[in-house]
């Protein structure tokens, strides 16, 4: 058997490809979580319950996720470069590290966001028939927040040694149960937007126990004993230095579209109805791009703890090749089947009419954001992450808010609100790229 660590030795596209498709397969599975919920309260409830699952509730959700997602990206990243190096005894460390501090956060944010719920959805203009199913949502889902965390830490560290099929395996699972739950709880108990809540956060507190019993499993470079989960103040202090900027970054975008969603919500419900799908539906091609992105964050981090510079600059531009050419295929395939899809979520025909308009509105513009995601995790593997995520903060979420209080009293309306996106996208992309040429490692040397 060969014992080569492929992703430092193999061939580069052969082991993106084997690295990437888990990886995608699982984000289509973790996707299902919400997508699931989605069509069953939109078939069996009412467009109301589709929007209060897909509005507000959706962006708050998409928030809390995202930085964690973030956070979570530090401890992959030190992971990744630390088991490049073969370094087991601070690969222990930052994996036991990581786990104390996704617990000790899941339990304070899943508190905070109980008793801030009815506020944030007050803010964010919530309409009022969906105040009460928003909140029963949220209540739910922040009870359940720590497995969130624990799950997303404990998948991160295991791609980030090279392992995503098995992450794959447990979502599979998982995700099979929601949708079972879904129809349990929805259709046969009748319990509404409560009911996707608890077969949601029910089915990722199993997620998070399964992904926890796989890192315990010995391995000859890292091992998870729960009786070693501690703070280690150096490991602590790395996993944060790449964790807090990508959480920012995160943070900033996703309060961007709550801004965004705060004007959508005055459009009515829906337009609220059918933007909440649409992000349901090209979370395909999200996907395909961020599953390159996470791919190419751990083939940098491997190889930049092995030294293999070359190695790291040559594979960032296989990846940029193949993430192209699955984004224009993905995105020319949901725009030539928008409206089947939407009808997949709801028998509405204004809703659908709008969803398909928006959907041939912004797919075209959606391969600019490819460079942004693949520069940006290849940056983070390498351990620079405080410029690209000034430069995604500033070219796209802040832009995007200056255009809604700047451009969209003029011409109101949702065009103008989708035509911010490939606008940021756009100049973004530009700024990554100069950036990449300029800061990357270069082959003669590793350390600036």
């Amino acid at each position: 058997m060969d014992e080569r660590n492929q992703i430092t030795e193999g061939v580069i596209w052969k082991q993106l490809l084997i690295f990437f498709f888990p990886i995608m397969i699982g984000t289509f599975f973790q996707q299902i979580y919400n997508t699931a919920d989605s069509i069953v309260v939109g078939r069996f409830v009412g467009k109301e319950a589709l929007a209060a699952v897909g509005g507000s509730v959706n962006q708050i959700v998409n928030l809390v996720v995202e930085v964690f997602v973030g956070l979570t990206s530090g401890a992959s990243v030190i992971a990744a470069q630390f088991y490049g190096a073969k370094d087991r005894k601070n690969l222990n460390k930052t994996l036991h590290t990581s786990y104390a501090f996704g617990i000790t956060i899941g339990c304070i944010v899943g508190v905070l966001g109980f008793f801030l719920t009815d506020t944030v959805l007050t803010l964010m203009k919530t309409p009022q028939e969906l105040m009460a199913d928003s909140r029963i949502y949220l209540h739910i889902y922040f009870c359940g927040m720590v497995f969130n965390i624990i799950y997303n830490m404990g998948a991160s560290i295991l791609r980030a040694v090279g392992d995503s099929k098995r992450p794959l395996y447990v979502l599979m699972v998982t995700c099979g149960l929601n949708i079972v739950l879904d129809i349990i709880l929805v259709v046969v108990c009748r319990l509404g937007v409560m009911g996707v809540a608890l077969a949601t956060v029910s089915c990722q507190g199993i997620s998070s126990a399964l992904v926890t019993v796989l890192l315990m499993k010995e391995n000859p470079l890292f091992q998870l004993k729960l009786r070693e989960i501690r703070f280690y103040g150096a490991s602590l202090k790395s996993v944060l230095r790449i964790g807090i900027p990508a959480a920012l970054e995160a943070t900033m975008y996703t309060i961007a579209n709550l801004i965004i969603q705060v004007f959508v919500n005055e459009l009515g419900t829906d337009t609220v109805a059918a933007w909440g799908t649409f992000a349901k539906i090209d979370a395909v091609y999200w996907m395909v791009v961020n599953a390159f992105a996470i791919s190419i964050t751990t083939f940098v981090g491997q190889n930049y703890g092995a030294g293999k510079v070359k190695r790291m600059r040559k594979s960032v531009g296989i990846c940029l090749g193949m993430a192209y050419a699955g984004a224009f295929l993905v995105s020319g395939v949901l725009y030539a089947l928008a409206a089947p899809l939407y009808r997949l979520f709801t028998t509405d025909a204004k809703v659908v009419q709008i969803g398909v308009d928006m959907m041939h509105f912004l797919l075209p513009s959606y391969f600019l954001y490819v460079a942004i995601g693949i520069l940006s995790g290849a940056l983070r593997g390498a351990g620079r992450v405080l410029v690209p995520m000034l430069l995604t903060c500033g070219g796209v979420c802040f832009f995007r808010i200056v255009w809604m209080f700047g451009v969209f009293p003029g011409y109101p309306g949702i065009n103008t609100i989708m035509l911010s996106y490939p606008v940021s996208w756009g100049i973004t992309a530009v700024l990554f790229i100069i950036y990449y040429i300029r800061r990357f490692p270069k082959v003669k040397r590793i350390q600036e």
